[in-house]
This record gives C-alpha cells, sequence and structure tokens, in this order.
C-alpha cells in the first residue's frame, strides 16, 4: 500500500501575550508553542505510519460503497403500498443521501478519500457536485482556506455564516433545516467561479437532481412530478436537522479571536472546537470527524473520518497533559443552551476573547 503522507503541522503567525498563569514556554513564547504542535504531531504521525491503508481510506471508502449499494433497495422499498416497506425506503435514501453529500463530500473537500490528488479532485467533483448540488472548489474554499485556516477568528472563520439573525429560535432550529436541500444548488448558483467551472457545476448538479427525481418515477414508480419532488425533499432533508445543529455547536459560543490577536493553532483549535459524543447514526451520516472527533480532525484535517478516531486518545490525552482545553458537550445539552440563548449565540455579533485570563 501506499504510504501516508507526513504529518506536518500548520505554521501560525504573530505569537500571542500567553494567558495569566501560563508560562511562556508552554504558552508559546521563544518557540515552545511550536514544539507543542511538533510533538503532537509526531505521535500522530506514529500511529498513521502504524496503520494499514484500510484503516486510513479503506474504512470511509467502504461506508460509502455500501451507502451506493443501498441505494437500489431505497428505491425499490418506496415502490411498497405499506407502510412499514415505504418509510424504511425513505429511511434508507435519507440516510444514503447524506452519508454521500455530508460525509463524502467533507472528506473529498480534505482530499482525505485518497492519497492521489487526481484522484481526489474527481472524488470532490462527484460528491459535492452531483451528490450534493454545490461548487466544488467553493465549498472547498469556504470550509477549507476559510473555517479551517481561521477557525473561531470573527469576520474569516467564525461560523457566522451558519447564522440567520431574521428568524426567530424555534424557526431557525427546527423548521428552516428542511428548507436545505432548496437552499443549496441556489446558493451554488450565485457562487462567482470561472465559466468552465460554473458549466461543470451546472451539469453535474442537474444530472444528480435528476437522476434522483427519475429513479422515483420510474423504478420507485410514483405516479406524478409532484409527488416525486416532495420525496425528493424529505430524504435530502431527512437529516438536515442535526446537519444544521452540529455545525453551530461545535464552534458557536466557543472563544472568538480578532484576527491579528489569535493565539497560534494548538490552541486555537483546543480552544474553539468542541466533539459530541459518539452517535451511530451521525457517526455513519456524517462521520467522526464531524461528530466526535472534530478537535481531531481541525488539528489534523488530512485525515481521515477513521483515522480521527484512531488518534482521539492520543489526541486527548495530550491535550489534558500539556493542561490544554479538550472541549466536549452533549447533543442536548448544546441544543438547550442554544434555545435558551439564541439571542445572544446566533443574533448579535460575537464578543472577541481576549488571552489575559482564558486557562
Amino acid at each position: 500500500s501506499c504510504p501516508p503522507e507526513e504529518i506536518k503541522p500548520y505554521p501560525s503567525p504573530t505569537t500571542p501575550t500567553p494567558p495569566a498563569g501560563m508560562e511562556p514556554e508552554q504558552f508559546g513564547v521563544l518557540g515552545g508553542e511550536e514544539s507543542l504542535m511538533a510533538e503532537l504531531s509526531e505521535r500522530v504521525q506514529k500511529v498513521v505510519k502504524s496503520s494499514s491503508w484500510w484503516e486510513r481510506h479503506g474504512v470511509d471508502a467502504s461506508i460509502l460503497a455500501c451507502s451506493l449499494l443501498a441505494l437500489p433497495a431505497g428505491f425499490l422499498c418506496l415502490r411498497s403500498a405499506r407502510a412499514v416497506p415505504f418509510l424504511a425506503g425513505i429511511l434508507i435514501l435519507g440516510v444514503v443521501h447524506h452519508t454521500l453529500s455530508v460525509k463524502g463530500s467533507h472528506l473529498a473537500s480534505h482530499n482525505a478519500l485518497s492519497e492521489s490528488k487526481s484522484w481526489g479532485k474527481v472524488w470532490a467533483v462527484f460528491f459535492i457536485e452531483l451528490c450534493s448540488a454545490f461548487t466544488a472548489e467553493q465549498a472547498t474554499y469556504n470550509h477549507v482556506k476559510l473555517h479551517h485556516g481561521y477557525t473561531n477568528v470573527i469576520g474569516l472563520g467564525d461560523s457566522s455564516t451558519w447564522k440567520l439573525p431574521f428568524l426567530n429560535r424555534y424557526v431557525y432550529m427546527f423548521v428552516a433545516p428542511l428548507a436545505v436541500p432548496i437552499i443549496t444548488p441556489l446558493v451554488a448558483l450565485g457562487t462567482n467561479v470561472g465559466l468552465k467551472v460554473a458549466a461543470r457545476t451546472v451539469c453535474c448538479m442537474s444530472l444528480g437532481l435528476y437522476c434522483h427525481y427519475w429513479l422515483l418515477l420510474h423504478a420507485s414508480a410514483f405516479q406524478s412530478p409532484w409527488s416525486a419532488l416532495l420525496c425528493m425533499l424529505l430524504t435530502r432533508s431527512l437529516l438536515a436537522h442535526p446537519y444544521i445543529h452540529v455545525n453551530i455547536f461545535q464552534h458557536i459560543g466557543l472563544p472568538m479571536f480578532a484576527a491579528d490577536r489569535k493565539p497560534k493553532r494548538i490552541h486555537l483549535m483546543s480552544l474553539g472546537v468542541l466533539n459530541l459524543p459518539r452517535n451511530a447514526l451521525l457517526d455513519w451520516a456524517f462521520g467522526h470527524s464531524l461528530i466526535s472527533c472534530h478537535v481531531e480532525h481541525h488539528l489534523f484535517p488530512g485525515l481521515s473520518d477513521n483515522m480521527c478516531l484512531k488518534i482521539k486518545p492520543v489526541v486527548s490525552q495530550y491535550l489534558k497533559e500539556k493542561k490544554l482545553p479538550y472541549n466536549e458537550d452533549t447533543y442536548g445539552a448544546r441544543l438547550r443552551l442554544f434555545l435558551r440563548q439564541y439571542e445572544e449565540l446566533m443574533v448579535r455579533a460575537p464578543p472577541i476573547t481576549e488571552l489575559v485570563g482564558i486557562q
């Protein structure tokens, strides 16, 4: 099998003032923080190098392949006039759609599905444009360059794109997610990209949407176009609620920084990222790196979901050993927090966190 690429810590600009009560060499002055990230990277690299291709890529590729293979069963279940098989078809197609469009697109945007950059581009177009109805280049730029490059930096990677201040808390949290399948391609059509990319995106999006519609009419024997369109909306929004919730729970409400005062990488990620508990359905459909290993994913974004899960004990132990934050909370606790403090978290501008006083 191909050897894994070497993990290198991301470079960080200007060294900030250390928090009160933290020694300069512990926080990063005189190169201490670079050594923290380098030491953690070395530990993680040992785990990666000792892992097989199956662990690095095969497990996640198999999940995506199983999802594709489950599509015929989902469409055939929808032919049934009985409630149980029909609902099973909705569930299968909904989970498959989110596995391909969320897990597949996320891994593809980080080129974590393959060690070949050429194949990485192919997978990005397939999962992001054909399955998710969005633009591969724009998705990669927004997620990898901005969100990962400037995690919790106000105005850049602060997750503010998820905020809709004109909606009240209940509409945003429980009704608006149903519109995600409609909004996504409309946003894609409004992105400013070159003519060649735009033409490819429109073709791939149209092909993906039309294939879904055609299969509902012909494989699932839907009698009317409107019933097929309604079923498309239902399956494509089946897990839209946790999709929106997860994206806001894991960053918003945590420390935010100004671009010229942000800490270096290891502190930025340990302070501004949160892990949720493992959940069988969401782990399958969204991937470990978006659920229970989000801290690990932000520190080492090029690793697959399975590898993020494998390095989780190494990362959590190291951060706790160095007395760095390792944020964890339950889905229910975050949901209650956002419903209770919706105005503060999702409407008002986030306060800038100063490093002094953060332990």
